[in-house]
């Protein structure tokens, strides 16, 4: 692929894609905190309220799956969780770190990583909001499943906190990274550099001669 223009900006995410990432984010974050106050005894203390803060775990725990779900009407959307359920020859050698860099790995718009990390927030969702409901009503399920139910919603809390940091991490590495997921757009030369194979789908092999569209266009949804 020839070199890209400086300014040249690719579309990366649409609205619905961006909005569902943030409503995500926010409840999973109300969700850790409340967490935190719930299980530490010195932050309960402090904060107080504490069926209050109950009340903003279990709510906002139970509208997780919402914004994913809603976020199905967007063909953007539904067109990535299709990349995203896709793991290529490509992945696996991603996931080596010796290879990783290797410039005959084609990583189109997800790389193995960013695959992986959707899976387990999705599959930690769907087993924090199972085990949340048989604990919060009690009369779902018998004491030994409850107690059941605790021991695993603690221990993949912590696994979600863990997986979060290591996004934001990577995150904050990323500034370009960042960028798109915030406007929707990213640099077509970043993109070329972590990207390939997607840039490929939008340059055509060639160096495009204008700015390719973003926010507004018609194809967005």
């Amino acid at each position: 692929m020839s070199a890209l223009s400086g300014g040249v900006r690719i579309l990366r995410f649409t609205w619905a894609e961006r909005m569902v990432h943030r409503a995500t984010a926010g409840l999973m974050l109300a969700c850790l905190l409340t967490a935190a106050i719930l299980y530490n005894g010195s932050l309960s203390i402090r904060v107080g309220h504490r069926h209050l803060v109950e009340l903003v775990h279990v709510y906002c725990g139970m509208a997780l799956p919402v914004p994913m779900v809603l976020g199905l009407l967007s063909r953007a959307y539904r067109a990535d969780l299709s990349r995203l359920n896709r793991f290529t020859r490509s992945d696996w050698h991603w996931l080596r770190p010796r290879t990783r860099r290797d410039d005959t790995i084609v990583i189109g718009k997800f790389n193995a990583g960013q695959k992986l990390n959707a899976w387990l927030s999705c599959a930690s969702i769907l087993v924090l909001l199972g085990t949340g409901v048989i604990m919060y009503f009690v009369g779902l399920a018998p004491l030994a499943w409850r107690t059941g139910a605790t021991f695993v919603h603690d221990w993949f809390a912590l696994g979600v906190g863990l997986l979060i940091i290591g996004h934001i991490y990577r995150a904050v590495r990323d500034a370009e990274a960042r960028r798109g997921m915030r406007r929707g757009s990213v640099d077509a030369r970043w993109a070329v550099a972590e990207h390939p194979g997607w840039a490929q789908e939008h340059v055509g092999g060639s160096a495009p001669t204008g700015p390719i569209p973003v926010e507004g266009s018609s194809s967005e949804e």
